[in-house]
């Protein structure tokens, strides 16, 4: 506390020693103390002091750490002018520590420079004790080195604001009182020391020195002998020797690294067979004195042994690095194993018979080149008086693995026992036994088989079988064309495959059990060590043509060393370029049609394979869809063929059934007037009464008769046209059929039909004729009385009337008539006009009706008026084409 004082006045002292003159430089506040070096984890003390004021006091005063403001409960008043703070350094982050007022007036400022003081914080570790030191001097030529190299251990420290320092120190004991000291600093964890002369068989102390601005920490002195730290080279020249006569032993011969005067050694031996890895040590007990040679013992005939030698100083020190390898083999002797034989069915031609490869390796031991194996071939029929024997010598002119004895056929129900003895320069190994039994094997099966990739190897589990008896199990693993197995105790449930297996490739793994050497029945599995993604995709083609809206598309399985896994399912693609679909189906599926798609388009497909490992895609397939189907341009074609024949029958039977009609409605039948009596004007015929204009001439049609025609009138009548003429226009306007008047309109209708409706509105079924008879006086005769009246004749029938069937009595009548009125044509002349215009029609009721009280007298051409022209009869009449005429 005393001290504490002290430095507090000595700090007081300074700063009113360093106030100047001008009061806006003065600090009213000094903190102390001032560079502080903190160690992070400890607690830490500052005072803040208020000098030469009196306007702010110690209850003023607050204290910030960097931006962050301390809480009161942290302070402790000294007295109206000291105010300390006592905070715990928890991180390595260099900070300030400020001192200020929180007092505001007009002399004091918050914040203000001379109201406002800190101390800078730097933080680090106490150094760490270094552990584990070690030194090691090697060799040099035939020397040891001069050079000390050490190294040692130093706690995981966070970094700081000042770093840590070592200063190796090696302190040599020539004598008790003689002694030199060598050292050397450095930042790291390891040092060489230079001692001039490697001081052999003196003793030596080391140790390490940490130091930075916290303190410093020594390590533990390490006080050995020189030579314990030596490390020399391995032995050289190592010599191995074969013997004949000792077959399994081998002699060693090597040089030691160093004189024997600077250093003595022990040495270390370990060997092993070529290609394994695997090392036999020979034990340190044998090899604990300075040699230079030893005999390797119980060691396998015929094996190539390499050999490794190691030295060190015999009392401590470090063991040198093992000699390069020596190797060598060991002379041959006759085998001392059996081969082991196995076998495997091929398949035969023939259904009934088994195809057997007799295999075979090199026995375990055996001590030798197989030169030969002799092979026995017991084949044991139904009966035993069947037995045969059959030795076969075989030759080995190679070194395969695996050698093929011999192919057999045997029986289905023929079992077959093998013998076979491996040979070599020095003799025959004992005989191994194979019995292959029938082809229906009753022996049972191991049971439960679980094959699955563990530690990067394939490990078989299996359950025993239900019997006892098993003597041995064989563990036989295939991929396409190689094979290879391994035999297991009979109490073994659980192995790993020996052999040399590969990635991504698929193994039929099973197992057999044997029965006192009797192979029972096996069990298989297949499995892969690592499965990768598929190599390649399969390739799709369409099978056969595509359709219009379907393809069916069909791909081949992978090749097994391409699928490089299970093949969890298939993945179909296709697009017309714009759209592109998918399906997926499973793994068994070899072919799949895609339907839906659309007429004449082209597409282009491919497949995906994929499995757990990944996915790889085959090559497109591009194929068009067909416009129209198999059969369907044809179905098309018959179709209309099919249609047009039906509408061209159906129009025939309808032209032959409905042909009177046809001709009517294209040809109608027209009558000839002059062939036809439609009736005559006679002077007694009776006049029918007058009848209403609403009734009269109603449903008829009227012939219109073309009394201007030069061709059916004489050159006689010529001279009374233009009268005519001007009375019959004149008379067509003001009377007509339907009409007010009775006189009808000098034209002719005729029906367009077969079938009549009303008879006031058409006359479709008929056709109509009429004409006019005077009732007085011929051509150039003067007319009769005014009384005497002009009717109409009409006839309403389909067919013309012909005189000799319907009116007899009125043949004299016309023949009068037409003499009359033809005087100069013969009787045959008339004859032959009315025959060739004669008609048939069917004679229909005539109506009359009176002729109008309003009629005139006509005016002849030479000025002569005749009361009465009676119109002559003409030659023809014009077809009526449209019924009646409109009024």
């Amino acid at each position: 506390m005393v001290a504490a004082v002290r430095v507090l006045l000595l700090l007081l002292a300074l700063t009113a020693s360093a106030v100047v003159s001008l009061e806006d430089y003065v600090n009213y506040l000094v903190t102390a103390p001032q560079n502080p070096v903190l160690e992070i984890g400890t607690n830490f003390t500052a005072t803040c002091l208020i000098n030469n004021t009196t306007e702010v006091t110690a209850d003023d005063l607050r204290w910030k750490l960097a931006q962050r403001e301390i809480p009161p409960e942290q302070y402790k008043k000294i007295n109206d002018s000291a105010l300390s703070v006592t905070i715990t350094i928890t991180d390595k982050t260099p900070e300030w520590l400020f001192c200020f007022s929180q007092k505001k007036s007009v002399h004091v400022k918050l914040n203000s420079g001379k109201y406002l003081h800190g101390i800078y914080l730097r933080k680090g570790y106490f150094p760490k004790k270094p552990e584990n030191l070690s030194c090691i001097a090697v060799q040099e030529h035939i020397y040891i080195s001069q050079f000390i190299k050490c190294q040692w251990e130093s706690a995981n420290q966070q970094a700081g604001d000042f770093s840590t320092s070592y200063r190796l120190n090696v302190h040599i004991l020539a004598s008790i009182s003689s002694f030199r000291t060598f050292n050397k600093t450095t930042q790291t964890n390891s040092a060489v020391i230079d001692t001039e002369v490697f001081p052999n068989f003196m003793f030596l102390e080391i140790w390490v020195e940490a130091e930075n601005r916290l303190g410093k920490v020594e390590s533990e002195h390490l006080t050995t002998e020189a030579n314990s730290i030596i490390k020399t080279n391995p032995p050289s020249d190592i010599n191995i020797i074969s013997e004949e006569s000792f077959p399994t032993s081998l002699l060693l011969n090597w040089t030691r690294p160093i004189d024997i005067t600077q250093l003595n050694l022990i040495y270390e031996i370990r060997f092993s067979p070529k290609n394994s890895h695997n090392w036999s040590y020979v034990p340190r007990a044998d090899t604990s004195i300075d040699i230079q040679s030893f005999r390797l013992q119980n060691l396998q005939p015929n094996t190539v042994y390499v050999t490794q030698v190691r030295c060190k100083n015999d009392r401590d020190g470090y063991w040198s690095e093992w000699s390069n390898n020596s190797t060598k083999r060991t002379p041959s002797t006759k085998p001392a194993s059996k081969p082991d034989v196995w076998y495997v069915i091929t398949p035969s031609e023939s259904a009934d018979e088994r195809q057997v490869m007799l295999l075979s390796k090199v026995p375990e031991f055996a001590h030798g080149k197989i030169i030969e194996y002799h092979v026995g071939i017991q084949y044991v029929k139904e009966k035993p008086k069947n037995v045969t024997w059959e030795r076969i010598p075989v030759t080995n002119d190679s070194s395969n693995y695996i050698t093929l004895l011999k192919q057999v056929h045997i029986n289905d129900k023929m079992r077959l026992v093998v013998n076979v003895s491996a040979v070599n320069l020095k003799g025959k190994s004992p005989a191994a036994t194979l019995v292959i039994p029938e082809k229906d094997n009753d022996s049972p099966p191991v049971q439960s088989l679980k094959v699955y990739p563990e530690a990067g190897k394939l490990s078989v589990d299996w359950t025993a079988p239900a019997t006892r008896g098993v003597s041995e199990y064989v563990v036989q693993w295939t991929n396409g064309d190689e094979m290879d197995w391994q035999r297991e105790k009979k109490y073994i449930r659980k192995t790993n495959i020996r052999g040399n297996l590969e990635k991504f490739v698929r193994y039929n793994v099973s197992v057999y059990p044997l029965y006192s050497g009797q192979i029972g029945k096996p069990v298989h599995v297949e499995t892969y060590l690592e499965q990768g993604a598929p190599l390649d995709g399969p390739a799709v083609k369409l099978n056969g043509k595509a359709g219009c809206t379907e393809a069916h598309l069909i791909w081949e399985e992978l090749p097994i060393n391409k699928q490089r896994g299970y093949i969890s399912n298939y993945t179909i693609y296709y697009t017309n370029g714009t759209k592109t679909e998918a399906i997926t189906v499973p793994s068994d599926t070899l072919s799949y049609t895609l339907k839906s798609l659309t007429r004449n388009t082209r597409y282009d497909a491919w497949i995906k394979v994929s499995n757990i490992k990944g996915s790889a895609s085959g090559s497109n397939h591009s194929f068009t869809t067909l416009k129209y189907a198999p059969g369907e341009l044809e179905g098309i074609v018959v179709c209309v063929s099919l249609g047009f024949l039906f509408v061209v029958v159906l129009t025939m039977l309808i032209c032959i059934c409905k042909r009177d009609v046809i001709k009517k409605s294209f040809w109608p039948q027209i009558p000839n007037p002059g062939a036809s009596t439609i009736g005559s004007w006679s002077p007694d015929y009776h006049i029918k009464a007058e009848t209403s204009s609403e009734n009269c001439l109603s449903g008829i049609s009227v012939l219109d008769v073309d009394v201007c025609d030069g061709k059916s009138i004489f050159e006689e009548d010529k001279a009374c046209l233009p009268l005519k003429k001007d009375k019959y226009m004149s008379e067509e306007h003001s009377s007509g059929i339907g009409g007010s008047s009775c006189m009808s309109s000098p034209r002719q209708s005729v029906s367009d039909s077969d079938e009549g409706g009303d008879i006031a509105d058409t006359t479709a079924s008929t056709v109509q004729y009429s004409s006019v008879v005077a009732t007085s006086g011929y051509k150039g005769q003067t007319p009769s009385l005014p009384s005497q009246q002009t009717v109409f004749s009409r006839s309403e029938s389909t067919q013309p009337l012909l005189e000799s069937e319907e009116n007899p009595d009125m043949l004299s009548l016309e023949g009068s008539r037409q003499s009359q009125r033809f005087p100069n044509l013969t009787l045959d002349q008339r004859e032959g006009n009315s025959d060739s215009n004669q008609l048939e029609m069917e004679a229909k009721t005539l109506d009359f009706c009176p002729v109008g009280e309003d009629s005139e007298d006509r005016v002849s051409a030479d000025g002569q008026s005749h009361e009465w022209l009676a119109p002559a009869p003409i030659s023809s009449y014009m077809p009526q084409l449209g019924g009646y005429r409109p009024q």
